[in-house]
């Protein structure tokens, strides 16, 4: 790979896509503490004993000081949905990447031009939006401020290349493609589920057996997090179920906290 990588971030997608990387050598993650510098690297390890032979998580090197980006020729920001925290991330990274660096960021569903613009250089910028868990998922939507300078789309769709993942170009509307489309129909489930009372276990059997879907719209749901569900859900303006804002309110958010549309005892197993 041409490029040498900066992620700023740790959480799954930003550990995720620094494992992808680690076929190749001098890349770097920003962590923001010593704490999340450590989960991250274990994570990564992790990552990258799935990926298999070649995968070498000592290709990226885990950081605390954002100066440390300064070497990499394209930098990504993956850190929490939320507009104002990745505005201002962004443009930090501005003043510390190169100048000929692109400028990325790993948004699901907030305005590219937006943060294109807080980042001090749409021309050399791109919505990058992997997906969770980004060492299986090839699917990347590529999504571009107008203005954008080719040499940007073309370095965007290498990388991708490089990463081993397809990148598809999709305009800059709230959700993309994916999520602009799958989000609707898994609060639909959620609304269904309490029309009927069917429990999770048995919609998500349907979906799998009936429709080939490889996790149920519950499951996927627990998966992403209620929280981040909510967070598009009204950034694409889709009908979010009252019942999943209760739950985020509470604390229950899926997965990551044992406890979501699925009840404790499922996820203690």
């Amino acid at each position: 790979m041409d490029e040498k990588l900066g992620i700023a971030g740790s959480g799954a997608i930003a550990t995720g896509l620094a494992a992808c990387a680690t076929r190749t050598d001098g890349h770097v993650l920003w962590a923001r503490s010593e704490a999340s510098a450590e989960r991250a690297g274990k994570a990564i390890a992790k990552a990258c004993e799935r990926l298999g032979e070649g995968y070498e998580p000592i290709n990226v090197t885990v950081t605390t000081r954002l100066d440390d980006l300064a070497g990499a020729t394209f930098v990504v920001e993956a850190i929490t949905e939320d507009s104002a925290l990745k505005s201002e991330l962004l443009g930090r990274l501005d003043g510390v990447a190169a100048q000929d660096a692109v400028l990325a960021t790993t948004t699901s569903s907030l305005s590219i031009a937006e943060l294109a613009e807080a980042s001090g250089r749409p021309q050399r910028f791109v919505g990058l939006h992997v997906f969770n868990p980004v060492p299986r998922m090839r699917l990347v939507e590529l999504a571009y401020p107008e203005g954008a300078a080719e040499e940007t789309r073309r370095r965007a769709s290498e990388l991708c290349a490089a990463l081993d993942k397809e990148a598809v170009d999709v305009p800059d509307v709230a959700g993309f493609v994916v999520n602009r489309l799958l989000f609707p129909y898994l609060f639909s489930a959620v609304d269904f589920m309490g029309q009927t009372g069917l429990p999770p276990a048995s919609i998500d059997a349907c979906m799998q057996l009936g429709a080939a879907h490889p996790m149920g719209p519950i499951a996927l749901l627990d998966y992403i997090g209620l929280d981040v569900s909510v967070a598009i859900g009204d950034a694409i303006g889709a009908d979010v179920p009252p019942s999943l804002r209760e739950l985020v309110a509470a604390g229950t958010v899926g997965r990551k906290t044992g406890h979501g549309l699925y009840p404790p005892e499922f996820y203690a197993r």
